[in-house]
């Protein structure tokens, strides 16, 4: 059983898609120190696959707790 073009492209739209919109929704539900917010909203609207990986190793140690 092969693999068809159309079953690729949505096994790529879906890694792709999906870790953005997670980033993008952690990113917005979230309190961070100074403006790293919107550096973060920056970063991971316009370079979307990698500034969400970039945001899950870096920018989620960034955020402030909530009390």
């Amino acid at each position: 059983m092969m693999i068809g073009i159309f079953e690729l492209l949505i096994i790529f739209l879906l890694v792709m898609v999906i870790p953005w919109l997670i980033a993008l929704i952690d990113i917005l539900r979230s309190d961070f120190r100074n403006n790293n917010k919107l550096i973060w909203l920056i970063a991971v609207i316009f370079v979307p696959f990698i500034g969400a990986i970039a945001y899950f190793l870096i920018g989620r140690k960034q955020k402030t707790r909530r009390e």
